[in-house]
């Protein structure tokens, strides 16, 4: 286990911008993201960092891009920390395994939801609605339980500290444009479908995520994180039972915890106890190679 990084400090490359978890630098002509080991639950960003998770989350992405490769592009340049400028060696070590270089596309300012199971939001929507970002289902469901398709469910993407927002079709054609909207509602669809399958397979259930899209001049392409333990709920399909949560892969576990101490969701947030830490990152490695099928020298 390595030292934690909770945020980066390059004075030779110029900081773009500080997200939840990934610190973004501008090298002129394309981007360093790096993947701190920070970890947000509702929109906050936690006290306490979980030690090599921005190496998890990345090495978790670029798996997932090279297998969506035949679907859409991405923004990935190089994730080889030797291949960098000039610039980024003396930061070699902190980089390796947890950033990449990737291409300057501009950000749809919505972010593409895909469920393929009721939970979460969308739970509390289909209780209060019957409906889910305007798409009625149907009667009867239970918490957890596998949808009859996938569906497309989009949201606003607001800055730190502010909390997403359930939008309908309408108003992500409102905000982006008919082919735009269109366009990302099919990717998502088929990404989150190949997906699945392929976590299926592997033992993982993904009930849903959350992909970002953004244009690279004309083409639309694949960027940030993809099917993430932070962007995704990861299920094991061994315990999956509809009716009630799930034990899982990904973030929700810390999710309970804040519930369980009746947090009020606002910052700033409470720390972890140290359980809360090493049980968050070893559902995050099993996320990783269960999926992968790899070991990694941080594990």
């Amino acid at each position: 286990m390595s030292t934690p990084v909770i945020e980066t400090d390059f004075p030779e490359l110029p900081l773009l911008k500080r997200g939840k978890v990934r610190d973004l630098y501008d090298l002129d002509d394309c981007l360093l993201m790096v993947a701190t080991d920070r970890i947000s639950a509702f929109d906050v960003v936690m006290p306490n960092p979980i030690p090599d998770k921005g190496k998890i989350l990345t090495q978790i992405s670029l798996f997932w891009f090279e297998e969506m490769r035949p679907l859409v592009g991405n923004h990935v340049i190089t994730a080889e920390v030797d291949e960098y400028p000039e610039s980024c060696r003396p930061y070699a070590d902190i980089l390796r395994d947890r950033s990449m270089l990737v291409k300057k596309a501009e950000p749809l300012p919505v972010e593409c939801v895909v469920r393929g199971y009721i939970s979460g939001s969308g739970w509390k929507s289909y209780q209060q609605s019957g409906s889910i970002c305007g798409i009625s289902l149907p009667g009867g469901l239970v918490e957890s339980e596998k949808l009859p398709e996938p569906i497309f469910t989009p949201s606003t993407k607001e800055e730190i500290g502010l909390h997403d927002i359930n939008i309908d079709f309408d108003e992500t054609v409102r905000r982006i444009g008919k082919q735009a909207a269109e366009q990302v509602k099919e990717l998502s669809l088929t990404i989150y479908a190949t997906g699945a399958q392929l976590a299926e397979r592997r033992g993982i259930i993904i009930a849903d995520t959350k992909f970002e899209f953004g244009y690279d001049g004309k083409d639309l392409i694949l960027i940030d994180e993809v099917l993430t333990p932070d962007s995704s709920r990861f299920w094991p399909q061994a315990t999956y039972r509809a009716g009630g949560a799930q034990k899982s892969y990904d973030k929700q576990y810390l999710r309970d915890y804040l519930l369980s101490i009746q947090w009020d969701k606002s910052p700033p947030a409470p720390a972890l106890p140290e359980d809360v830490v090493h049980n968050t990152r070893r559902k995050y490695l099993e996320a990783l190679t269960r999926l992968t099928g790899n070991e990694y020298a941080f594990a």
